[in-house]
């Protein structure tokens, strides 16, 4: 007799968990290397675009924008233990990423209090990105995958 097991229900069982857990890695990756010299350059500092930390020579980052990316990778690796939640982590993720380059499209590289992330060019056109891609997979990825195994 054959029995249809759901892969949803196993953590990062389905092709939409795996890409939110992959995602909340690269979210978790991303936070850790702002901590780390090297990685990061120049002056790191709480927030606000007085941070002059560059991840990679490219992404200005300070403290706040690093543990967002660890938190925003901590909810990715809980989101992924249901296929719901891995399609609500990618879409709203993504949202979030859209508005968050809208608002870059006014205070990125500006010296002013509103640009208290910080962002810079680079990571606007990031966050673009990340919402396009974050987008997409939670809404092309199929939510359920299923197998059939034997039973002796």
């Amino acid at each position: 007799m054959a029995d249809v097991i759901t892969s949803s229900t196993r953590y990062a069982g389905s092709s939409i968990q795996k890409a939110t857990l992959v995602v909340g890695v690269v979210f978790l990756v991303v936070g850790i290397a702002g901590f780390v010299p090297g990685l990061t350059s120049g002056s790191l500092a709480g927030a606000g675009n007085g941070s002059m930390a560059m991840l990679l020579g490219l992404f200005q980052v300070s403290v706040l924008h690093n543990v967002v990316h660890l938190l925003f990778g901590v909810v990715g690796l809980v989101a992924a233990s249901q296929a719901t939640g891995s399609r609500m982590y990618l879409v709203i993720g993504g949202i979030v990423y859209l508005v968050l380059f809208v608002y870059g499209l006014f205070t990125a590289g500006h010296d002013s209090g509103a640009n208290f992330v910080p962002l810079n060019t680079a990571d606007n056109w990031l966050h673009l990105l990340l919402a396009g891609g974050m987008v997409a997979l939670g809404v092309f990825l199929p939510r359920i995958g299923t197998r059939a195994s034997a039973r002796s």
